[in-house]
């Protein structure tokens, strides 16, 4: 059996002589340059439909765009970040703009691998959501193109920011839990490895957050944090070192709700229930901590919103690279559900 003939790509020069115009119209209407009127511009794009015409991503790149957007995603089983994606690619849909995505592993060396081939491909933009890289990495790949940091405090004179207020959520989670009646309050952390990152990440904030609100409500000798990591499986293992403790506590405050589904398992695995014997509180709000049957209390750090603003903060800078950089910090809200209650009498 024959193979069969691969079609020829179809060129600006074909588009342009099947919309009877020259191939400088067609390479206007391309760039969104000035100089192409309404008319050529529909005459043009209609000739694009008809014969399927794909602009060719390495020759616009030589032209100096690539009309690409690079998104490292940390963890992509991590159900909040495709909140942060979706707010990403909502603001960029009516943009000539293509998202690709990048995993960076939640590691350094695999963060740097995928952010570097975002730039050997000239990607005209990043977004870096959560990246655990050394500020100088993040600081040399903002250099070199328009960049966002999505979940790091602090500012660069180098990229914008977007970031959710921490301290705030954290707070609002033991004022919560304090409200109802609760004293032994613990608390499960990811255990920050770097301490030269350590006052701009997300998990160290949360944790400062926590411990200055039980001090603030005159819990500070109840202070528990166990520190495993922000996952199912960390939530597990912090979960099992609490309840193997003499004097458990009734409450505990998952750093996210990837944690908080590991710790409804273990408190399940041992025999106790949410809300009765244990209060369960999370963070990030995602799309299943309001299923039904997990109910979860959780603070909302709005990811669509996130991933929206850090959208608007690349295109502002894609079209002034030298504007002053931007530090945007949302605050959150807590959204109480059914496995928070009163302690136990």
């Amino acid at each position: 059996m024959e193979p069969p003939v691969r079609r020829r790509r179809v060129t600006i020069v074909d588009v342009a002589r099947h919309a009877q115009v020259s191939t400088t119209a067609v390479s206007k209407v391309l760039r969104n340059a000035y100089g192409a009127s309404p008319e050529m511009r529909v005459k043009v794009r209609r000739a694009m439909d008809e014969l399927g015409y794909r602009p060719h991503a390495g020759a616009r790149g030589l032209r100096g765009q690539t009309y690409t957007i690079g998104v490292m995603l940390p963890d992509i089983r991590n159900p909040f970040f495709p909140d942060v994606l979706d707010g990403i690619t909502h603001r960029l849909q009516n943009t000539e703009y293509q998202v690709l995505l990048g995993p960076g592993c939640n590691g350094e060396k695999e963060e740097a691998r995928v952010t570097e081939a975002m730039l050997d491909r000239g990607m005209d933009g990043l977004v870096l959501v959560a990246p655990v890289s050394p500020r100088t990495h993040l600081e040399h790949i903002a250099s070199r193109v328009p960049t966002v940091v999505v979940g790091r405090h602090g500012s660069s004179a180098l990229y914008d920011t977007v970031a959710d207020d921490d301290v705030q959520g954290a707070s609002l989670t033991v004022k919560h839990l304090a409200g109802l009646g609760h004293r032994r309050i613990a608390h499960i952390e990811h255990h920050e490895t770097d301490p030269t990152r350590l006052a701009e990440m997300p998990n160290a904030q949360r944790a400062d957050g926590y411990r200055q609100a039980m001090r603030a409500h005159g819990l500070a000798e109840s202070i528990d944090v166990v520190s495993t990591t922000y996952t199912q499986e960390g939530g597990y293992e912090g979960a099992q070192e609490l309840l193997a403790r003499p004097s458990i506590p009734t409450a505990v405050f998952a750093g996210a709700d990837i944690v908080a589904m590991g710790v409804l398992e273990a408190i399940n695995e041992a025999g106790l229930s949410v809300p009765d014997d244990i209060s369960v509180a999370g963070y990030d709000n995602t799309t299943f901590a309001a299923l039904g049957p997990i109910s979860l209390t959780s603070i909302d750090q709005a990811g669509h919103s996130i991933g929206d603003n850090a959208a608007r903060l690349l295109l502002a800078r894609l079209a002034d690279p030298h504007r002053p950089t931007e530090q945007i910090l949302l605050s959150p809200t807590l959204v109480p559900r059914r496995t928070t209650g009163r302690p136990p009498a």
